[in-house]
């Protein structure tokens, strides 16, 4: 990567591994962990890094994406995977649940883990309930057709044929908590027979 400075390539580096490990980018304060500088000099290598085009970020929590040219840069070419969007999902007060394609959304496969890419498909998201997690309004999810979900997953759940973005626990009583990550809003407890699980959510898209 001509042009960048050492501690410059590693940042680029580990958010590549972050997104890939965790399927959103790491905040500027989790960065300034990480290599153990104050917020104030990680903004600078950030805006460094914008102004030489490899990233965009705007005043949004994990709004940090990598720009093409990143990508471009390194030693293997890897094509973007296309993943249909099949509707808005509510992660707030429920909508109806998305029923038809809308388009397609293109993702770098490193963001997704696994290889199964076949079982993925993209919802907008309404809604701040899960703005504690990162999750905003207007984001695109990309989300993984599995049974296989655990306690404290970020999942789309359809209940009563309506559909919802929140964390996922089971409760007593063969129930359901459906938990949003903003304290403005309530857990939503349901039989564990009314919640069907649609996927668990592997990465997120934010256009701005």
């Amino acid at each position: 990567m001509r042009g960048l400075t050492n501690k410059q390539k590693r940042i680029l580096k580990f958010i590549e591994a972050f997104g890939r490990d965790h399927g959103m980018a790491p905040t500027v304060y989790e960065l300034s962990e990480k290599f153990n500088v104050k917020t104030s000099t990680m903004f600078a290598h950030i805006q460094a890094l914008a102004n030489k085009g490899f990233l965009t970020r705007s005043s949004k929590a994990r709004s940090i994406v990598l720009s093409k040219r990143v990508a471009m840069t390194q030693q293997h070419d890897t094509p973007m995977v296309e993943i249909p969007l099949v509707g808005r999902v509510c992660a707030g007060l429920p909508v109806d649940a998305p029923e038809c394609r809308e388009g397609v959304v293109y993702c770098d496969p490193a963001f997704l883990g696994g290889d199964n890419i076949g079982r993925l498909f993209a919802l907008k998201v309404r809604g701040e309930s899960m703005r504690d997690a990162g999750i905003l309004d207007g984001d695109v999810v990309i989300v993984r057709q599995t049974h296989n979900i655990r306690r404290g997953d970020i999942v789309v759940a359809l209940v009563d044929n309506e559909t919802t973005v929140k964390k996922y626990y089971p409760a007593p009583g063969a129930k359901v908590e459906l938990r949003p990550a903003n304290p403005e809003f309530q857990p939503q407890i349901h039989p564990v027979e009314d919640v069907h699980i649609q996927g668990r959510i592997v990465s997120l898209q934010r256009r701005y």
